[in-house]
């Protein structure tokens, strides 16, 4: 079931194109804290954005181009600034297609459906972790923070999505383990070590340090 995220400023008509999309068997939820969009964002980890242009604190515009520092998630905008120049400040910003308020129900039901087959026939759904500004991206493998982007290989994406996901603990080395090298074959211990040292080197690269934190004789944490 795909999710749908709105960004919308004025409640009545967020709340009338959720309760339109829920009818359709879409999981929906409007943004409430409009000076955090980005952290309700990865919370949700939407399959679609709906963004108004006009919006508190900052505008759809800027969000839109936060997003895509992190997600390739379609976005579509909805405004009654419907001028050619909003159209192409949207598009050149990231947007995938603009409907101009007011709108027909059926046309924005439609114009997602389309979205979302262009989107999610032919590739996986888009999956980002969140943990203090450090955006990981798991369908892309790559890592944001603070508009440095990493390319990152199978294994430093494995280790900092383990890492991530159990942010709250400290991850046992065997664990993590048992997850990068899921066969019966033996791995030394000290090949875990040398992948999580080239992957703080890295890190370190774009300014977190101490990202990842060693508990001697344990395992690994988020710092």
């Amino acid at each position: 079931m795909y999710r749908i995220f709105i960004v919308e400023d004025d409640e009545i008509i967020a709340r009338m194109v959720k309760r339109h999309l829920e009818g359709w068997n879409y999981i929906v939820s409007c943004v409430s804290d409009f000076s955090n969009i980005m952290a309700e964002f990865t919370r949700f980890s939407p399959q679609l954005v709906l963004m108004d242009i006009k919006l508190p604190f900052y505008n759809g515009y800027y969000w839109c181009g936060e997003i895509r520092k992190v997600s390739k998630v379609p976005i579509i905008f909805l405004s009654s600034a419907s001028e050619n120049m909003n159209i192409v400040m949207a598009v050149n910003m990231g947007g995938d297609d603009f409907i101009a308020k007011p709108f027909e129900l059926e046309v924005l039901t439609v114009k997602i459906q389309a979205m979302l087959r262009r989107a999610y026939d032919f590739v996986g759904q888009s999956v980002v972790l969140e943990h203090n500004g450090v955006f990981l991206n798991l369908t892309e493998a790559t890592l944001v923070y603070q508009n440095e982007k990493l390319e990152l290989t199978k294994n430093e994406l494995k280790i900092l999505q383990i890492l991530m996901e159990n942010f709250d603990i400290v991850v046992k080395r065997d664990v993590i383990m048992t997850k990068l090298w899921e066969n019966d074959s033996y791995v030394d211990e000290n090949t875990l070590s040398v992948n999580v040292n080239r992957l703080r080197k890295k890190l370190e690269g774009i300014g977190l340090k101490d990202f990842i934190v060693t508990k001697k004789g344990i395992g690994y944490r988020i710092g």
